[in-house]
């Protein structure tokens, strides 16, 4: 059973930059895709950003491409995301979720069985 667990949420003025950790446990495979989401209020929760832990590709939203960046570190046991040049449409509760091993590198919500508590990111104009 996967286990992961979130930090470094905060609040930020717009065109801050904060970095989001995920710490991932319990995997029974070598690599596995994971990926960040987010979830405003009063809004549908959506994929920002995804990777293949096994070789590094990654897939991003049109929203964030360009300001987030997603990474591992190289045990293969956190994944971060980058957020630079925040915007206030950015607020939201951060997820981490990762798949059994990878079918493929999306940001559908449903291909994602594991999740994490959450952490969240306050941007202020």
């Amino acid at each position: 059973q996967a286990h992961l667990v979130e930090s470094g949420g905060n609040s930020v003025q717009a065109g801050g930059s904060l970095r989001l950790s995920c710490v991932a446990s319990g995997y029974s495979y070598s690599s596995y895709c994971m990926a960040w989401f987010r979830q405003a209020p009063g809004k549908e929760r959506e994929g920002v950003a995804s990777i293949h832990t096994g070789v590094g590709s990654t897939y991003y939203a049109d929203s964030v491409k360009g300001r987030f960046t997603i990474s591992q570190d190289n045990y293969k046991i956190t994944v971060y995301l980058q957020m630079d040049n925040l915007k206030p449409e950015d607020t939201a509760m951060y997820y981490c979720a990762s798949q059994n091993g990878c079918s493929g590198l999306t940001l559908e919500r449903n291909d994602y069985p594991y999740w994490g508590q959450g952490t969240q990111v306050t941007v202020s104009s």
